[in-house]
């Protein structure tokens, strides 16, 4: 499991339910689960994941929490740490329990190149 990584936002994003006792990138050997509290839930399957690095093609990082549009996604606590996931086929996720379709899903996380040796796998 890889925790989400948090910066000056933490006592915030905790009050709203996104701290790091709801939050997780879980990987499992046929899943990617991604929680950030009740804000945000996907589980994609490894098969599509498609590509993994660092940050890329997000354009500035200038908000911390849940937001995207058109299938990108950023789930994030810190502006630092940020693991860019390509999804082929698109996968689905929920957004405050709305479903959206994942294309492009990038995460903070504590290890990112942890997180990027793993899913390269």
């Amino acid at each position: 499991m890889f925790g989400f990584r948090y910066g000056a936002f933490r006592p915030l994003l905790t009050v709203l339910g996104m701290g790091p006792r709801f939050s997780s990138v879980d990987l499992r050997p046929d899943i990617l689960s991604v929680r950030m509290g009740w804000w945000f839930k996907a589980d994609i399957p490894r098969s599509s994941i498609a590509g993994v690095g660092p940050k890329r093609g997000m354009g500035l990082v200038g908000g911390i929490g849940v937001h995207g549009w058109g299938g990108r996604w950023l789930v994030n606590g810190s502006v630092k740490g940020i693991v860019t996931i390509d999804i082929e086929p698109r996968a689905r996720g929920r957004v405050m329990g709305v479903p959206v379709k994942l294309r492009t899903l990038a995460v903070s996380v504590e290890e990112p190149e942890e997180l990027i040796a793993a899913l390269g796998d």
